[in-house]
């Protein structure tokens, strides 16, 4: 298992004025947040807010235009190849190998990351997501919700202590939703981070610890979860639709 990074702060990700423009449009403006470890930390915001740019520069997939980002004490830039073994991913690109069964696709990736005792792993987190039925079916067969679920189980393979998820619950049944707030309880509980974006609003900021709102490029608001009441953090979301 992958333990924290170098860094001496209790910060999972740490970015310090982080933007990222694609030519005339501006996706981050400056962007300031520290996810703490051991926690959820859910980003909110309407569509085009920034939450996924900045989420794919945190897993290294794109470079910001600016700006300075910390990723498990290490820096984003410098150490990119250190980073990605505290690193598990789930974007909106699931990078599943569509001709491979479920099993030859974990596999695949348990090979990259050298995960010890690699069959009985790929067993394992195709029983919690509910596929094992299913290993040895195309992953090209397997409908969005399926391949979602196939593409967190590849994201928890390798036992990473940093979760980026971006929209996780897309295409999954309120079984797997379950399934799935499961895992990220059970990773927090490990004194574990994720970090995760999310268009349910309500469903995010119940298994949040600590909420971050964008607008427009720009976190506007962070704080704990707990800090807020249902009714506060509604008001806040409301006016970072504005």
């Amino acid at each position: 298992m992958n333990q924290a990074g170098g860094g001496a702060t209790g910060y999972a990700v740490e970015a310090r004025g982080v933007a990222k423009r694609f030519g005339r449009i501006t996706a981050l403006r400056s962007v300031d947040l520290d996810v703490p470890r051991g926690g959820v930390t859910a980003l909110f915001g309407h569509n085009g807010a920034g939450k996924t740019t900045f989420l794919r520069i945190a897993a290294g997939l794109m470079r910001p235009t600016s700006g300075e980002l910390k990723i498990a004490g290490l820096d984003a830039h410098k150490e990119a190849a250190a980073i990605r073994g505290h690193l598990g991913v789930v974007s909106h690109e699931l990078f599943l190998y569509g001709d491979l069964s479920a099993m030859e696709n974990l596999r695949f990736y348990g090979r990259l990351y050298q995960v010890d005792d690699l069959e009985a792993r790929c067993e394992e987190v195709l029983t919690r997501v509910d596929l094992i039925h299913r290993a040895n079916s195309r992953a090209r067969h397997f409908s969005r919700g399926m391949a979602q679920r196939l593409a967190i189980a590849r994201a928890f393979l390798h036992r990473p202590d940093i979760l980026l998820l971006d929209e996780p619950y897309t295409g999954l049944d309120q079984r797997s939703v379950a399934t799935l707030n499961e895992l990220i309880e059970g990773f927090r509980e490990a004194h574990h981070t994720v970090l995760l974006t999310t268009h349910d609003h309500h469903l995010g900021f119940t298994m949040a610890t600590d909420i971050a709102i964008l607008r427009r490029g720009e976190v506007i608001h962070h704080t704990p979860a707990a800090a807020l009441s249902r009714e506060e953090f509604d008001a806040l979301y409301e006016e970072s639709l504005q």
